[in-house]
């Protein structure tokens, strides 16, 4: 039996309605920047929330997707997305992008995390469990973009973030490979993704640029 199998469903819920509420978070902060009415931040929360896993599904061919299956998270994102756009100062949004980077951070770890272990459940071969991880982590930030009218940060901002879940995604592998329990595969991937992508942030550090 795969040592990674014994981690429970019940605990797979709960990280992953955290990382949507975090990247629902980021979602609704990135509508409120745009100045968007209430329809517009409800959607931009639902595609961050749920861009990335539901992505890593249609791949996967999982079904039902997570926000079909567990329609409370549904009324999480929606009371999120009213709560964000009622009580959020848009004053206090002048410096929206550091709003926005703690929530991100950690609904990359926690997604990341849950995207890479679902795909080692489902015997696919390390290499698309990294790709999945990454998948899941990042896709509902370049929604969440998009849909500001922004260049996604993933393809823009040179500060590792891609590259963050990828480690974290890679940690996890091995870390499974070598008989570690669930639970703590899945927790050196968390804690990896996101450490990497604070200590990006906090010390600015960037890819080189391509190209003169």
């Amino acid at each position: 039996m795969n040592p990674v199998a014994g981690f429970g469903r019940e605990a797979i819920v709960v990280l992953e309605f955290v990382a949507t509420m975090a990247f629902a978070l980021s979602g609704v902060i990135g509508a409120l920047r745009k100045r968007m009415d209430i329809v517009g931040i409800c959607a931009c929360g639902f595609l961050a929330a749920f861009g990335g896993g539901t992505l890593r599904d249609v791949l996967l061919d999982r079904r039902p997707f997570f926000w079909v299956e567990h329609q409370t998270v549904l009324l999480g994102v929606l009371a999120i997305s009213i709560l964000g756009a009622t009580l959020v100062s848009r004053r206090r949004l002048e410096h929206g992008q550091r709003w926005l980077q703690a929530p991100d951070a950690i609904g990359l770890g926690l997604f990341c995390a849950t995207g890479t272990h679902l795909s080692y459940l489902m015997d696919q071969p390390p290499i698309v469990a990294v790709m999945m991880g990454v998948i899941t982590g990042t896709f509902g930030g370049v929604l969440r973009d998009l849909v500001c009218n922004e260049v996604p940060e993933l393809f823009s901002d040179h500060r590792p973030y891609a590259l963050c879940a990828a480690a974290g995604a890679v940690i996890y592998v091995i870390a499974a490979g070598l008989g570690a329990e669930a639970g703590s595969a899945i927790a050196l991937c968390a804690v990896v993704t996101t450490g990497l992508r604070a200590l990006a942030l906090r010390f600015e550090v960037r890819l080189p640029p391509v190209g003169r």
